[in-house]
C-alpha cells in the first residue's frame, strides 16, 4: 500500500472454514488518522484473543498515537512480542512499539503522603539546626586555621604584610569614624531623652547621666560599633575575597605557592582587631556627648556637672569591660567575613548570597556573644 494512505483494520472472525480469527493492519497509523482508526476499532474485542493472527505486511508509518491504539488493541504481552519480531515490522517500528509499551505499562508514581503540619515544622526546625551546626563547625575549623597561621608567622616578622595591614586599617577604622560617631551621638541623645522622660516623673533627672554613662561605656558603645562594622566591613571582606575566588585569583595564589590565609585573611583580621577598639572608644565618647547635650538642653544639667557625675558614679571597670569585648567582636566579624568569601562558588549571585550571609551571621554572633558576656559579668558581680 502506498505511503500516506489512511490506516485500515480488516477483521475476519473465527470460523470452521477459515480457522482462527485474523486481523489485517494496513496504512499509516498516525495522529492524522487517529479518530478514524478509533471508530474502526470500537466493535473489536480489546484486547484481542491470544490466538488471533495479526497481518502487518501492509502496515505503513506508525507514530506514538498509532502505537497507543495498537497497545489497547493487542495488549502489553502481544505488543511486546510483535516488537521483537523482525519479520513482522521494520526496526524503527519495533523500537517505537517497544518504547510505547514500556511507557504505558510503567508503574504509576506513588502518591505523596498527606502532609502533616506539625511534622513539617519539626522537619524544618531539624534542617535549620543541622545547617547551623554545619556553619558552626566550619567557623571553628577556620578559626583554628587562622590561629595556626598566626602562631607560625608570629616569629617571622619579615613575612608580616604591613602594607596590606595599614591599608585595611585605614578602610575599616578611619573611613568608618564619621558614621559611627554620628549614629552613636544620635543614640546617646535618644537614650538621654528617654531617661529624662521617665526619671523626671520621680524627681530623679540627675540619674539620666548615670543611665547614659553606664549604657554606653558598658554596652552600647562597643555593641553599636560592632554592628556597624559587621554591616560595613564583613560584607566588604566577603565581596573582596569572593570576587577573587570567582575570578580564580585565589587558585592562582595557591599555584604560585602562596598561602591565601596568610596573604588575605591575616591582614584583615589584624586590622580589624585594632580598628574596632578605636571605633568603640569613638562610639562611647560620641554617645556621652549626645547625652551631655540633651541633659544640658532639656534638664539644665551643666556639662561640668555631667562630667563630675560620670567621674564619681561610674567606675573604671565598666569602661574596661566594654573595651574588652571589642577585640573579641572584631576577630569574629573578620573571620566570618573572610570565611564566607572563601565559600563563593564562582558567580555574581553566589557573591551576593554569601555577602548577605556574612552580614547576618556577624550581627547574630555579636549580639549572642554580647548577651553571654553580660550574663557572665552579672554572675561575677562585675
Amino acid at each position: 500500500m502506498e505511503q500516506g494512505a489512511a490506516g485500515q483494520v480488516q477483521w475476519q472472525g473465527a470460523s470452521a472454514d477459515a480457522g482462527a480469527a485474523r486481523l489485517r493492519l494496513s496504512g499509516d497509523w498516525t495522529l492524522a488518522h487517529h479518530a478514524r482508526l478509533t471508530r474502526q476499532l470500537a466493535p473489536l474485542p480489546t484486547p484481542l484473543p491470544p490466538e488471533t493472527e495479526i497481518d502487518t505486511q501492509a502496515l505503513g508509518r506508525i507514530d506514538t498515537a498509532g502505537a497507543s491504539l495498537l497497545h489497547t488493541l493487542l495488549g502489553q504481552e502481544r505488543l511486546c512480542a510483535m516488537s521483537q519480531d523482525a519479520t513482522a515490522l521494520q526496526p524503527a517500528q519495533r523500537a517505537l512499539l517497544c518504547a510505547v509499551a514500556e511507557a504505558l505499562e510503567a508503574p504509576p508514581a506513588p502518591e505523596a503522603p498527606a502532609g502533616n503540619a506539625v511534622l513539617e515544622v519539626l522537619a524544618h526546625i531539624g534542617q535549620t539546626v543541622l545547617v547551623l551546626g554545619r556553619h558552626l563547625w566550619e567557623l571553628l575549623g577556620f578559626i583554628g586555621l587562622v590561629l595556626q597561621t598566626v602562631a607560625r608567622l608570629l616569629w617571622q616578622p619579615r613575612r608580616w604584610r604591613l602594607t596590606a595591614w595599614a591599608a585595611h586599617l585605614e578602610r575599616t577604622a578611619l573611613d568608618a569614624v564619621p558614621i559611627v560617631a554620628l549614629l552613636t551621638f544620635l543614640v546617646g541623645a535618644v537614650v538621654a531623652f528617654l531617661g529624662a522622660t521617665v526619671l523626671s516623673r520621680f524627681g530623679a533627672s540627675i540619674f539620666t547621666v548615670d543611665l547614659v554613662a553606664f549604657s554606653f561605656l558598658r554596652e552600647f558603645g562597643t555593641l553599636l560599633a560592632a554592628i556597624l562594622v559587621a554591616g560595613r566591613t564583613a560584607s566588604a571582606f566577603t565581596a573582596q575575597i569572593g570576587s577573587m575566588r570567582a575570578n580564580e585569583e585565589i587558585d592562582a595564589l595557591r599555584v604560585q605557592g602562596l598561602n591565601p590565609v596568610e596573604l588575605l585573611v591575616l591582614p584583615r583580621v589584624c586590622a580589624l582587631l585594632l580598628a574596632l577598639p578605636m571605633l568603640s572608644f569613638v562610639a562611647m565618647a560620641s554617645g556621652l556627648v549626645g547625652g551631655l547635650l540633651v541633659c544640658a538642653l532639656a534638664l539644665d544639667i551643666a556639662p561640668t556637672l555631667f562630667v563630675s557625675v560620670v567621674e564619681s558614679h561610674v567606675a573604671l571597670r565598666h569602661f574596661v569591660i566594654g573595651m574588652a569585648k571589642a577585640p573579641i567582636f572584631a576577630f569574629l566579624i573578620a573571620v566570618i567575613g573572610c570565611l564566607e568569601g572563601f565559600k563563593v562558588e564562582g558567580s555574581a549571585q553566589s557573591v551576593g548570597e554569601h555577602t548577605t550571609s556574612a552580614v547576618v551571621q556577624s550581627i547574630f554572633v555579636v549580639i549572642v556573644v554580647d548577651a553571654l558576656a553580660a550574663l557572665f559579668c552579672m554572675q561575677m558581680g562585675w
